[in-house]
């Protein structure tokens, strides 16, 4: 076993999986500079306050501690990228205008979010600052259903829900109201029996809420169908009218082949969206592929308070879902330091050609190669020569 040696949940990656995890990486950063957003790397550890700068999201449960040697101060491992950009935007980019950045990076996770999931994710996203109107939301969302295109992956399926729907339907209650975050756990698992004992946890909210609430669970599948029945099923507030007019904008100006809605989930794991939300899902993967949505806001606390909205993905959960990874064609050639030979491997390796020089005595036993020819000595010359005739 590869992880015999690990912590649960953490694995070794293996040489043909790793380079398709790197070839996807490439792949994915060159379509987003391709739409002009700008690479950026921000540290593996910060100091926890920067780190849990969004505070009272689940993301700060997810941060893994550890003291810095030279300062003394608690340090975090973080669990998420999306706030340390927002962190890059607000404090030292500083700018006035729209601003696309991108990222790659490890991130570490205290506890696997899930069953079937990883504590360790290579995460790559992209993110847009300083727009808050839905053509920011729509760029973002054709960008993400672009970077699975562009990874191979079939018949993906867009799910788009708005917060804001739930917020509306809460803020009628001042006695559930402060228990939001608690509440909005239970919509997304779609928890029916724990939303109707909120009825008994708090003797004086109010019953209609609670009924808004469990609808909300009910209301998910073809985006026009849900729309139409929330309008029907819902308390009729002029919150809750904006908030479904919204997302239906968003719905009518995107052309995605299966697009749903799901009016109970509530963001995901980091907690911090405070507008549209969405996932990518397709066949093969247990889990959404992809995650994001509006988050206006989180630069506040790093002093500046744009709007923000973006997405995020694991490149190794993505990759571990694709078709096994294929051998890679390569050419075997003899130890050697003749100068014409030297010379001829330069020029295959320069071409694009993957050239193994074999040692001597050494026996080819490799994952990722596979050995289709040879460079051999003919009449006075290096010519190559199938192996597979």
């Amino acid at each position: 076993m590869s992880n015999w040696l690990l912590p649960e949940s953490l694995a070794d990656i293996l040489p043909a999986e790793a380079r398709r995890i790197e070839e996807l990486r490439r792949y994915l950063l060159d379509l987003y500079r391709s739409y002009g957003f700008e690479l950026v790397a921000p540290p593996l550890a910060e100091y926890l306050e920067s780190l849990q700068a969004v505070s009272g999201t689940k993301l700060n449960l997810c941060t893994s501690k550890l003291v810095d040697q030279l300062s003394g101060r608690t340090m975090g491992i973080r669990a998420d990228m999306t706030p340390q950009v927002a962190r890059i935007d607000a404090h030292l980019l500083n700018r006035n205008t729209v601003t696309r950045l991108c990222y790659c990076g490890s991130v570490l996770h205290a506890r696997p979010q899930g069953l079937m999931s990883d504590r360790e994710l290579l995460q790559i996203g992209a993110e847009i600052y300083g727009y808050a109107g839905v053509e920011a939301d729509l760029e973002i969302i054709r960008l993400a259903l672009a970077s699975v295109a562009k990874a191979g992956v079939k018949n993906a399926r867009l799910d788009l829900n708005l917060p804001g729907v739930g917020h509306a339907i809460l803020q009628a209650d001042p006695v559930l109201r402060p228990h939001t975050a608690k509440i909005f756990d239970l919509l997304s698992a779609k928890d029916i029996p724990a939303l109707r004992d909120l009825q008994k946890e708090y003797p004086d909210c109010q019953p209609e809420i609670i009924h808004a609430l469990i609808t909300l669970c009910s209301l998910y599948g073809e985006a026009d169908e849900v729309i139409e029945k929330a309008k029907k099923t819902l308390p009729q507030t002029e919150s809750i009218s904006e908030a479904l007019a919204q997302l239906q904008v968003l719905i009518s100006s995107l052309e995605v082949p299966v697009l749903t809605v799901d009016l109970a989930d509530m963001g995901g794991s980091s907690s911090y969206h405070t507008g549209v939300v969405f996932c990518v899902y397709a066949d093969g993967w247990h889990d959404a592929l992809v995650r994001g949505g509006r988050y206006d806001g989180v630069g506040k606390t790093y002093g500046r308070d744009r709007p923000a909205t973006g997405f995020s993905m694991d490149l190794r959960k993505l990759s571990a879902g694709l078709a096994a990874a294929k051998p890679m064609r390569a050419i075997r050639a003899p130890w050697g330091v003749d100068a014409e030979l030297q010379e001829k491997l330069n020029g295959l390796r320069e071409s694009g050609e993957i050239v193994i020089q074999m040692l001597p005595d050494q026996s080819p036993e490799l994952d990722e190669f596979q050995i289709d020819r040879e460079l051999v000595l003919l009449d006075g010359e290096w010519q190559l020569r199938s192996l597979t005739d």
